[in-house]
């Protein structure tokens, strides 16, 4: 599983020109589901982002977690993530079958939620325009 966590003062997601989700201040989460992957990582990638602490304080360290600043999250998913690229076109052989990945972007939203989180997400499966105003920037990528 391959996660890259942007912190954004806001982002959203659009398909076929209709706005379907957007969050102000938070993280906007990339994921990509890879062959290997199963519960029990989706659990500790819940757990990871949850108490990452990069989010400002007063003194605009990076030393605050989401819900501290009652952030949002915009969690979409993105299977080239778990592109091969060896070659000059990439694979995406590695990446998992898309009835195995839906289940567990679903898990994903579902653990988060349950560390009282608000999740909001793109559209599995469809092609979305996603617009994000990255803080910072700051990116973190998370790989497992």
């Amino acid at each position: 599983m391959i996660a890259i966590i942007q912190r954004v003062k806001k982002a959203s997601v659009s398909v076929e020109n209709k706005l379907i989700s957007k969050i102000k201040k938070g993280y906007a989460i990339l994921v990509g589901f890879c062959q290997d992957d199963n519960e029990k990582i989706v659990e500790k990638m819940a757990e990871k982002i949850a108490n990452l602490r990069i989010m400002a304080d007063n003194q605009g360290k990076m030393n605050l977690n989401i819900s501290q600043v009652n952030g949002e999250i915009l969690l979409v998913s993105q299977f080239t993530l778990c592109a091969d690229t060896s070659q000059r076109r990439p694979s995406f052989i590695k990446a998992l079958n898309e009835t195995e990945a839906k289940k567990l972007y679903e898990l994903l939203i579902k653990k988060l939620k349950e560390k009282n989180l608000i999740v909001k997400t793109g559209k599995f499966g469809e092609y979305m325009e996603v617009e994000i105003i990255n803080d910072g920037p700051v990116t973190i990528v998370f790989n497992n």
